[in-house]
């Protein structure tokens, strides 16, 4: 196994632009209003049209981008399929703009209900579940404070309203696409079924199989005891029997790679390091919001803020699933955690 990884591509698309990373596959990257500034999608030559895997934002300057791509490195054939690797919005967000023009939306069917209920599901205001999800978190008193008041995000905000129907595809099934078959293995963890697709030495991994980044484990409130933590490491142990280090992987950020069985084993060691530190960090009770430094090795505020308190809920789930921390309901309305023994 090598002991590094490998990116082939110094580098990255410009705007509006793509680079051919495998022969009939085009690696683009579409702009992201936050501190992760990027999504990668790609383009796989059908001969007469495009697949088109992944979609990013939709916005006004997503719709003239993608005009500018059909136009441009698309050579004005027309998008007849997408593949969508999972429901979050940077990825399924112009699925049903393409739709209306005639594509077809491939994805697995939690992605689809979960985009579907969303887009739909607009706020106004904060739930009073979110609300108590965010108090039993131990939210610092200023951000609940703001959260209170402010309009929440909604799906619907950057998801285009997205028609009934699709295709769905499931752990083993192949498809064809750029010239070849591909085969499908589903994650979990990052998003419920997400969908990546082995053909070769060809990989394209969505989220769930980044080089440098890690994806976020969340629990949001509508599933507040969900357990992220166990699906992420039981997919990365599912995925190790398919890698090899000569696979390029495609991935939905950052730069492609090889080296996936070292990522793996990586991205497994990361998480049970974390939780390691987390539960020597809970020799005193402790809320999510007091447990950044152990798991990320520094204290986060800003716009960051919310996505670390969602990973430290869904550490300190797999803690308290597993037995080995206690959780007590304080006065101030939030649970507070303690190593067991």
């Amino acid at each position: 196994m090598s002991q590094k990884l490998f990116y082939p591509f110094e580098d990255i698309p410009p705007e509006g632009e793509a680079i051919e990373v495998a022969e009939g596959i085009l690696w683009i990257r579409l702009p992201l209003p936050m501190t992760l500034d990027h999504v990668n999608v790609f383009a796989l030559d059908d001969g007469d049209s495009w697949t088109v895997v992944d979609t990013g934002f939709y916005s006004k300057r997503g719709v003239a981008i993608w005009e500018k791509l059909l136009t441009g490195p698309l050579k004005g054939k027309p998008v007849s399929r997408m593949i969508v690797t999972h429901h979050h919005p940077d990825h399924i967000g112009m699925a049903g703009w393409f739709q209306e023009r005639g594509a077809d939306l491939v994805t697995t069917r939690t992605a689809w209900l979960m985009a579907r209920m969303l887009v739909l599901d607009e706020q106004s205001e904060p739930t009073p579940e979110a609300v108590e999800f965010y108090i039993r978190s131990g939210m610092k008193a200023d951000v609940l404070k703001k959260r209170r008041r402010e309009r929440p995000f909604n799906f619907a905000d950057c998801v285009y309203p997205m028609p009934q129907g699709f295709t769905r595809i499931r752990e083993g099934d192949t498809l064809k696409a750029g010239g070849r078959e591909w085969t499908v293995h589903i994650g979990h963890g990052h998003a419920p079924e997400h969908a990546t697709f082995w053909s070769g030495d060809l990989v394209l991994g969505g989220d769930q199989l980044l080089p440098s980044i890690s994806p976020n484990l969340g629990v949001y409130p509508n599933e507040p005891m969900a357990d992220p933590v166990t699906d992420w490491i039981d997919a990365c142990e599912s995925f190790r029997p398919h890698a090899t280090d000569t696979q390029l992987v495609l991935p939905g950020h950052k730069l492609p790679f090889a080296g996936l069985p070292f990522r793996l084993q990586q991205m497994i060691e990361n998480h049970h390091h974390a939780l390691d530190r987390l539960l020597d960090h809970l020799d005193t009770p402790k809320t999510a919001g007091e447990c950044f430094l152990p798991l990320f090795k520094r204290e986060i505020d800003g716009g960051a803020y919310g996505l670390a308190l969602v990973e430290s809920v869904a550490h300190l789930n797999h803690l308290y699933l597993a037995g080995q921390v206690a959780r007590d309901l304080c006065e101030d309305g939030a649970y507070r955690y303690t190593r067991k023994g």
